[in-house]
């Protein structure tokens, strides 16, 4: 399945969440630049609260793996594809180029945050979240959000995105409530194969947006 845009992807995902949650008290969770815009179309038919939990990725040095992720919270989560024995391998034969690019991933989400971030327990507490991106490559960036949500009491998680790999698909069951994938691909071509637009604005402006959108919404 192929879409024109991440906004077009939005709408039909919109329209399948539009009937259960129209009066649900709900909050949609971008967890990356195009997710914003696959969210951006949910949040406006749901009439509620748009943000996104900012993270930067890991790789395996030499792969095109990712090892895991930090949060805006700080705090770093092992990509759940791999076994403990394999974070144990990667842990001890990279641990100090890994722990030195936890601390720069950190301080970049800093510096593009500022004080305060764009999230925070109260805007999430006791409702519906629903946690969207433009496309799961891997599980790694759900284990990062599962961990930011894991103290915070909500209703419900739904996890929302327009193509997802069958590993990323089958991880989403195991800590959602509920999950709308348009497209499960058993060969994932990367997530921009599957946009004709991939027009996708920078973080810096994605992060203005959340911001301008969470400051009118307080």
């Amino acid at each position: 399945m192929y879409f024109e845009s991440r906004a077009q992807a939005g709408q039909l995902l919109a329209v399948q969440l539009l009937e259960r949650y129209r009066y649900e008290n709900c909050a949609v969770v971008a967890l990356s630049d195009g997710g914003v815009l696959v969210g951006e179309q949910i949040a406006a038919q749901l009439h509620c609260i748009l943000t996104m939990l900012v993270t930067e990725g890991i790789d395996v040095p030499g792969e095109s793996t990712s090892f895991g992720a930090v949060s805006q919270a700080g705090n770093f989560t092992y990509n759940s594809d791999f076994t403990s024995g394999e974070i144990e391998e990667y842990t001890s034969e990279f641990h100090g180029y890994l722990e030195d690019q936890k601390r720069q991933a950190f301080s970049r989400i800093n510096r593009l945050i500022g004080d305060g971030g764009m999230i925070s327990s109260d805007m999430l507490r006791e409702r519906v979240v629903i946690l969207v991106e433009d496309g799961f490559s891997n599980s790694a960036v759900l284990s990062v959000a599962l961990d930011f949500l894991k103290p915070i009491r909500i209703r419900k998680l739904v996890v929302v995105a327009p193509v997802a790999t069958i590993p990323a698909v089958d991880h989403v069951h195991t800590i959602a409530d509920e999950i709308h994938i348009l497209d499960v691909k058993e060969n994932y071509m990367g997530t921009n194969h599957y946009y004709d637009d991939n027009t996708v604005p920078s973080h810096e402006e994605t992060v203005a947006k959340i911001n301008q959108i969470v400051l009118n919404w307080r």
